[in-house]
């Protein structure tokens, strides 16, 4: 989970009243974080990187609209999590996008990357890049609304109450999608991995039904 910073509650307070300084340290705390979610989603470096230009605008803009009820983190996904999905939407009208398609991605793919055994020979380290190729594209060639419930209730670990809330969704239409994602996933994966090498897919799917 995302490391919060202890005197979060003071720094919010202090930028709703108007001092940028904090602000600012807010949004450079979860920056990265942000960034991971904005690339997951659209796929793509530079699409990404507007999104985070809005969702620091809009953060400005709106700042006075936060409540506490939830997270400031999870305030500020929201808000990535909209902007990121209407990139998608404008792309999707301007240019036809293949799905199974592989995205763009950088160093922060959407899966954890394994830490390197530097005991590891050749061939192991091959094959531990080959995995994780796979997985990356596995994730990437899912459909939009099924990788985005997947990357915040899976990845970012955030509650299907959290989940449901960023999406506008019912905390019933997450377990249906994330249980699909999990489904294609598994599908996807099957021709490639043994049975019980994908540990996410391992977890109880009781909790999307």
């Amino acid at each position: 989970m995302v490391a919060h910073l202890d005197n979060e509650t003071e720094l919010v307070a202090e930028a709703q009243a108007g001092n940028v300084e904090c602000l600012l340290t807010l949004l450079n705390h979860y920056y990265t974080h942000l960034y991971r979610v904005a690339l997951n989603i659209t796929g793509n470096r530079e699409d990404a990187e507007d999104v985070l230009q809005e969702v620091s605008l809009k953060t400005c803009t709106h700042l006075g609209e936060f409540r506490g009820d939830s997270r400031f983190y999870t305030w500020l996904v929201r808000i990535t999590v909209n902007e990121a999905l209407m990139r998608l939407r404008v792309r999707h009208t301007a240019t036809w996008l293949s799905l199974d398609q592989p995205l763009e991605t950088d160093e922060r793919s959407l899966m954890p990357r394994e830490i390197e055994d530097w005991g590891d020979n050749p061939e192991q380290r091959y094959a531990k890049s080959e995995l994780q190729t796979i997985l990356d594209r596995a994730v990437e060639g899912l459909e939009p609304q099924f990788r985005t419930v997947f990357l915040l209730r899976d990845v970012e670990e955030f509650s299907m109450e959290e989940t449901a809330s960023m999406l506008g969704l019912s905390v019933s239409a997450v377990k249906s999608r994330l249980l699909r994602a999990r489904l294609k996933l598994r599908q996807r994966l099957n021709t490639h991995l043994k049975k019980g090498q994908y540990i996410g897919l391992q977890r109880s799917n009781s909790e999307a039904v």
